[in-house]
């Protein structure tokens, strides 16, 4: 995939703050020195002074908060740290669910290497409200607004209900084919099939923060084409 230019994320700027839409495939951050391009030095190339205020999984798409100077990543760290900045991600989950304000309330510990687990007994709190949106015959798009901001929390809280985000293989979610949504669908002998999305189908879809002492913001983020592509897949043939 090319590098995108930040201009082209940009949803929001001023002179304090930017809201991107980050597309998926791009790692917030460094992984590892050198490496590949990453949101915090597009963000560098862009302005000198610029700070992730908080970070997506490579694979998450949709809205982020980035400071431009130390006075705003301090007021914005501040209210994620006091739970103020509201999050909503849009995620398609495999199965039929009904979910109506469920808070998945499940203490999450960081084992390391990128890996999380459910612990009662040494988790850090964490807390996910989903409701569900639409409903397909074998898939849910549905809304998980995290109270907390623990890694991979969206993503584990719904594997404990059985609703594994599709495509998410760390947490059981299966990827989705055409051939098993379409009816009649043929696959030539030579070819093999590839799913229609190529990672877990999960978008932060809105950010609502204060961008002054006087301001309050909502910010929304289009679906990226692949997202936009499975949901129109689904209303067409797994409704």
């Amino acid at each position: 995939m090319k590098n995108p230019t930040l201009q082209s994320l940009i949803l929001f700027e001023n002179d304090d703050l930017m809201v991107i839409n980050k597309p998926p495939f791009i790692s917030s951050l460094d992984e590892r020195e050198g490496g590949e391009m990453n949101i915090l030095r597009l963000a560098k190339l862009y302005h000198a002074d610029a700070q992730i205020c908080h970070r997506l999984d490579k694979d998450t798409s949709g809205a982020m908060i980035i400071a431009k100077n130390p006075e705003t990543y301090r007021f914005i760290s501040m209210q994620f740290e006091h739970r103020e900045v509201k999050k909503v991600y849009h995620a398609i989950v495999d199965g039929t669910h009904i979910f109506n304000q469920l808070l998945v309330d499940l203490p999450i510990l960081n084992v390391g290497k990128g890996n999380v687990t459910i612990s009662r007994t040494e988790g850090k709190r964490a807390e996910t409200h989903f409701n569900s949106l639409t409903y397909f015959k074998h898939y849910t798009l549905i809304e998980a607004q995290p109270v907390t901001g623990r890694m991979h929390q969206i993503r584990i809280h719904l594997a404990t209900q059985k609703a594994s985000i599709a495509g998410d293989a760390m947490y059981g979610g299966k990827p989705v084919f055409l051939s098993h949504i379409k009816r009649k669908y043929i696959l030539s002998k030579q070819e093999e099939e590839q799913p229609i999305m190529k990672r877990f189908a999960l978008h932060s879809r809105q950010v609502t923060f204060k961008i002054s002492d006087t301001e309050t913001k909502t910010f929304i983020a289009d679906y990226p084409k692949d997202f936009a592509v499975l949901l129109k897949l689904l209303q067409k043939n797994d409704a």
